[in-house]
């Protein structure tokens, strides 16, 4: 073969292999953008809400409720809808607590269209969930993310907006362990995102790139009624606690130190978290905590994030110590508190 055969037809074969090599590399991989499949694996576990609630100016209609319904107009009914997410096969379905406080009927719509009465079975006012169930099995269920999620991560909100039925919107993990600043609900430990949460979705799914629960969708911040970018989810860790303590329990048992805390701005030097009230009789009281005291930490953790310090206290056995290093004035001590009940909102 001459050089110059050799300088033509190498680069050309080569040329000709790599091309082949292409085609049937991208035949084998899926190229198109998106997270369809994302949407595959949790969807199905997403179900739209329909309650009917009879506002009760009789007394008598919590006993005959079918009778009040024939007698009264529709403007005495009331119609809502959310969403939920099942989280266990046998039928059980976590949802917001505003969604289906005071229901009379609960319908549960599943991805397949078929529609099934759901009851109550426990509710936590605190972090605005509550646990309803269907008579149902082998029901698909959604797989969970608990803590492996970072700012910046995408997010897609799954629900059920304005009662169109299955919609999703994508965002991403705006920021963990806020507080909802439009509520004066106790609860400090959202997730907020960005991807679009309106009117229905409250009580959908939070998931990510995957398909896996992050969250579930409760409540957004907005001047307008609609989504403008900051909503906020219930993280999994929270609600899969609340998922097993209803279950177990029919309620949510915390711990309880009775004490406001705050930032202390007033001494960042010192850092901590600034006392405020303290209930009269209550576990911090006993030990000897007053307002204007600065809490430095507790069980040995850094008293940095409120959030964390109320995880720290809430996820503590009632009757548990709860050890406590505190500044007074110019004085550091500690303190033991035995651990109470968080008491019902």
């Amino acid at each position: 073969m001459s050089q110059l055969t050799r300088f033509i037809m190498l680069p050309a074969i080569f040329g000709a292999l790599l091309g082949i090599g292409i085609i049937l590399f991208d035949s084998g991989v899926d190229s198109r953008p998106g997270y369809a499949d994302a949407v595959s694996v949790a969807s199905p576990a997403v179900v739209n809400i329909h309650t009917r609630t009879v506002r009760r100016s009789n007394p008598l209609c919590r006993f005959y409720r079918n009778l009040c319904e024939r007698l009264s107009n529709n403007s005495q009914i009331q119609r809502a809808l959310g969403s939920g997410v099942i989280m266990m096969s046998s039928g059980y379905i976590i949802t917001n607590e505003h969604v289906v406080k005071g229901a009379d009927e609960i319908l549960v719509m599943f991805a397949n269209g078929q529609i099934a009465n759901a009851t109550v079975i426990g509710s936590d006012p605190h972090t605005d969930l509550s646990v309803i169930k269907v008579e149902a099995d082998n029901l698909p269920v959604i797989p969970t993310n608990s803590d492996d999620t970072h700012v910046g991560d995408i997010a897609l909100a799954i629900g059920n907006p304005f009662g169109l039925g299955h919609s999703v919107s994508q965002g991403i993990i705006s920021a963990f362990s806020r507080a909802a600043i439009t509520d004066d609900r106790p609860y400090d430990d959202f997730i907020q995102t960005d991807a679009a949460i309106s009117p229905g979705n409250s009580g959908g799914a939070l998931v990510d790139y995957k398909g896996q629960l992050i969250g579930i969708n409760t409540m957004i911040v907005s001047q307008s009624g609609g989504s403008e970018g900051i909503g906020f989810a219930i993280p999994t860790r929270i609600a899969l606690n609340v998922l097993q303590q209803i279950i177990t329990h029919g309620r949510v048992i915390r711990g309880w130190l009775g004490v406001e805390l705050g930032p202390n701005f007033a001494d960042p030097d010192t850092g901590g978290l600034i006392v405020g009230r303290v209930t009269p009789g209550g576990p911090a009281y006993q030990a000897g905590i007053r307002p204007g005291d600065v809490l430095l930490s507790i069980n040995q953790i850094s008293a940095v994030l409120p959030a964390e310090i109320t995880n720290e206290i809430e996820t503590t056995t009632p009757g548990d110590p709860l050890q406590l290093e505190v500044m007074r004035g110019n004085q550091r001590f500690r303190a033991t508190a035995v651990a109470g009940e968080l008491p019902p909102l």
